[in-house]
């Protein structure tokens, strides 16, 4: 069961940036294309970037609203708990929900960058990632050392730009990279590529993991009516990124290259982990022999050196595998303020679901799984 001295350790939540992030960061020359929030005449606020709509909250801020008052419509600040972009009362909710500390991925960006990579001007959006990971580092995580892990993010459209901001913010704080769980879904080089491996060297020289969110690699392939009138498809269909993102991880020369290198599956659930893990398996013994993979250690191996750790909101099926996956494999997350997210039972439901879960493993899950793979240990 889940002892009340275990300060939960959320590695998957994500922060509405207030209206100044980029205003009060970015270089003069780039006031007028920086984000920027207006207010449309309907009431509803808008990011605008390089003089266009670049995204609303939605479904990202509806933290504490009734299931029957979500929906795709167009958001306001003034229809959002301050949580969402105030640090202050973000520590307050995480309070009343039961969480000590959080790792939070970006709103406006997309989880990793997926605005930014769209800019017309590859300069400015450079520059915006070194806004946001500032803010991150002097504001956000500042505010409060113990209770924000600091995940920052890359300009992945350009590695050597990568490599200069991995170099700069590490010293800095960095605990982590958000970073496309599928590259190549997006048009860049896939994980099987050399393309990567210079910031993959830091990463794992550094000892710093990315987080690998669902979505970031693009969207699921459903049909039209599951992306648009049937939301639900998508929704539903997400987690298979992070399966996909496994099974082409598990089989490049990643980990093989970089024995030290870490990556969350984040908000990828951990259910399906035992099948893909034993089908991956079954397949490399059978079919390695005349494919370019290393023959000598498979990726279910790969997976129990701890490469990669898996992450779950409620997932009864991957809480009752968890032996299968591996305690120290899993890590917990509560999606405040998304529509995953539990907010304010959290704790509540979480420790609902391991009460017949031994004390020492629910702690790991919940707690020092996450400390480890983050680097992010207790303060005295």
């Amino acid at each position: 069961m889940l002892r009340d001295d275990v300060q939960i350790v959320s590695v998957d939540d994500h922060v509405i940036e207030h209206p100044r992030v980029w205003l009060d960061r970015m270089p003069s020359k780039y006031q007028e294309a920086a984000p920027r929030i207006e207010r449309m005449e309907d009431g509803n606020d808008w990011w605008i970037y390089e003089g266009q709509k670049a995204g609303n909250f939605a479904l990202n801020a509806v933290a504490g609203k009734e299931y029957k008052d979500f929906g795709m419509d167009p958001r306001s600040y003034d229809d959002m708990l301050p949580g969402c972009y105030r640090i202050e009362d973000r520590l307050k909710d995480m309070d009343r929900e039961g969480v000590h500390a959080q790792l939070c991925f970006p709103n406006f960006g997309g989880f990793a960058g997926s605005t930014l990579q769209k800019s017309t001007d590859m300069e400015l959006a450079t520059e915006c990632v070194r806004a946001y990971n500032d803010f991150i580092l002097d504001e956000w995580c500042a505010h409060d050392p113990q209770r924000q892990i600091p995940l920052l993010t890359l300009p992945y459209w350009d590695v050597e730009a990568c490599n200069v901001e991995f170099d700069r913010t590490v010293p800095l704080g960095a605990k982590s990279f958000t970073f496309p769980e599928l590259p190549d879904r997006i048009g860049l080089p896939s994980w099987h590529t050399d393309h990567w491996d210079s910031l993959l060297a830091r990463a794992d020289e550094a000892g710093i993991p990315f987080s690998l969110h669902f979505g970031s690699g693009g969207s699921p392939t459903v049909s039209p009516e599951g992306a648009s009138t049937n939301f639900l498809v998508a929704i539903a269909a997400f987690g298979t990124q992070s399966m996909m993102t496994t099974i082409e991880l598990l089989n490049s020369p990643v980990f093989h290259k970089f024995p030290n290198l870490r990556m969350a599956l984040s908000e990828g659930g951990i259910g399906w982990l035992p099948y893909i893990l034993e089908r991956m398996e079954t397949v490399w013994e059978r079919h390695r022999w005349y494919n370019d993979v290393n023959r000598e250690v498979g990726p279910r191996e790969l997976w129990d050196r701890g490469h990669l750790g898996g992450c779950f909101i409620s997932d009864e099926a991957g809480i009752a595998a968890r032996h299968t996956i591996g305690v120290d494999k899993i890590m917990f997350e509560s999606d405040y303020p998304h529509s995953d997210s539990n907010w304010p039972h959290t704790r509540k439901i979480l420790a609902e679901s391991l009460v017949d879960v031994p004390d020492d493993e629910a702690e790991a899950m919940c707690e020092g799984n996450a400390r480890r793979f983050y680097d992010f240990p207790r303060s005295a």
